[in-house]
């Protein structure tokens, strides 16, 4: 990475990135990990690994030029965190558990003690959604029970249906960050529900596909129909 950022021998195209023009391929290639861990497929888990490597490299090289840190320290830095927030695998079994030196750290930088400080805005909403909830949880702020999460669905459908046009999209907000905490209630992954429901319809969609001539020119009656028989032949789901 050192030779590729080179001003003068290096990777134009290299030398010319930043932290923020990078940042998209970084959030992209850990998609690809998860991507093949969702396929087991531990080749390409293997070089998708490596391609999100490439990029902690990257941002420590430029960190480096600039003279902020470089990647021995980002690898020291999360050493040490391991073995501070593992007091019970490091240390003497004395000092707080994760959850409380997480909280110590935060109120340590003096910026933001609440509950809900460090969830990154760059994470997809859903994700964020279901961290916001645990956090807030952790201080007693949460349903006690996966029913008063479900009636909050209601509540939240309702509002949508009767909310003016302008609001609808607030509301529909409000309704999936409800859709969200009775997944968590019932211990559902709300994230990974999502991404195989995905994968279900790309599955069936594309059998619909298979099935017609000219999929586009049927009248809706005629694509239920073959939505039926993909779901049919694709078996329980």
């Amino acid at each position: 990475m050192a030779r590729l950022r080179d001003p003068d021998h290096g990777c134009e195209w290299d030398v010319a990135q930043s932290f923020a023009s990078i940042a998209p391929y970084t959030i992209e290639e850990a998609y690809e990990v998860a991507d093949a861990i969702a396929r087991q497929d531990l080749p390409a888990l293997r070089d998708e690994l490596g391609d999100l490597a490439l990029q902690v490299v990257f941002h420590a090289r430029i960190a480096e030029e600039m003279g902020a840190f470089d990647l021995a320290d980002v690898l020291s830095g999360i050493g040490d965190k391991m073995e501070r927030r593992h007091p019970h695998v490091f240390g003497d079994g004395t000092t707080p558990g994760w959850e409380a030196v997480k909280a110590a750290e935060r109120a340590a930088t003096g910026t933001d003690a609440s509950a809900l400080a460090g969830v990154t805005q760059a994470l997809p909403a859903l994700l964020r959604a279901e961290k916001l909830q645990k956090r807030a949880a952790r201080t007693g702020f949460d349903w006690p029970d996966p029913a008063g999460a479900r009636a909050k669905i209601l509540e939240e459908l309702a509002e949508v249906d009767a909310a003016a046009p302008e609001d609808r999209a607030d509301e529909i907000g409000d309704l999936l960050f409800a859709v969200v905490n009775f997944a968590r209630h019932l211990n559902i992954d709300p994230e990974e529900a999502l991404r195989a429901a995905n994968r279900k319809f790309e599955t069936r969609f594309r059998a619909m596909e298979a099935m017609a001539t000219d999929f586009a020119a049927l009248d809706l009656a005629a694509k239920e129909e073959l939505w039926q028989r993909a779901k049919r032949e694709a078996g329980p789901a």
